[in-house]
């Protein structure tokens, strides 16, 4: 397994990420405690989730998983570079309007406490924005961040799904506070999907900002998913309509 610094930090993670988002409604508790303790196996130190994973509004079904399998001792949690999202809905009480999609301080707060006690553990090694978020201010944003970085409560900042100005904007607002601010940036990319070397790969080059591709195999249809379809497996329907949009370049890529 090949080894790389986080970004501009010193932290060194694995190449491969673990993606857990079907951990729950794919993948049972046992599959992914197999699938997890495979990774360590294999090297692979650097795990993502996210508080809305699970897809059961205010459960954070999937950090519970992720959670029970640190509570199985082995070292687990010393293992892994663990990074969570912040942002999503995990409003379970229709009257708690804190808890909705979006950022500001009393829900960067709740959402890292809730993530914490769900993970079974006292600090979050990367936590990230999940989306940028228009109505606050990121004085605010950065200021909420740097009490739980203080706490001891997370130790790095991450965006996801960031334009490359709002790349930019965090970072000069960071550094005139003296935080370190975003050291890395989650982003749809694979060979279907290239938007970000645009300008979101640029400011991430300029501000030394580490890239985490989401979907590299663009839902599968860059893993044989000819061969598959031709083998009987079914495809959902969206993903047929894909699939011939795109079959000239798959089939080179298959046959490449």
């Amino acid at each position: 397994m090949q080894y790389v610094n986080l970004g501009r930090t010193g932290l060194k993670v694995s190449r491969l990420c673990l993606g857990t988002m079907n951990y729950g409604p794919e993948a049972t508790e046992a599959e992914g405690f197999a699938q997890m303790d495979k990774a360590l196996d294999l090297g692979i130190n650097f795990f993502d989730t996210a508080d809305v994973y699970g897809w059961k509004k205010g459960e954070g079904y999937t950090e519970q998983i992720v959670g029970n399998w640190f509570a199985k001792g082995g070292m687990r949690r010393e293992k892994v570079i663990l990074a969570t999202k912040v942002y999503g809905d995990m409003n379970a009480d229709p009257n708690d309007f804190t808890m909705a999609r979006g950022l500001n301080a009393v829900k960067i707060k709740r959402s890292c406490e809730g993530s914490l006690k769900r993970l079974k553990t006292d600090y979050i090694d990367l936590y990230q924005m999940h989306h940028i978020n228009r109505e606050s201010h990121w004085d605010e944003i950065w200021q909420a961040f740097d009490v739980l970085v203080r706490q001891g409560k997370v130790l790095y900042v991450g965006s996801s799904n960031f334009a490359g100005w709002h790349i930019a904007q965090a970072n000069e607002t960071a550094s005139r506070r003296n935080f370190l601010g975003l050291v890395s940036e989650q982003s749809k990319y694979s060979l279907i999907t290239r938007a970000i070397e645009l300008e979101v790969l640029p400011a991430c080059k300029h501000y030394g900002v580490g890239v985490i591709p989401w979907s590299p195999l663009d839902g599968g249809l860059l893993g044989g998913v000819l061969q598959k379809t031709e083998g009987g497996r079914r495809a959902k329907e969206g993903t047929q309509k894909r699939i011939e949009k795109l079959r000239p370049q798959l089939e080179k890529w298959e046959n490449f």
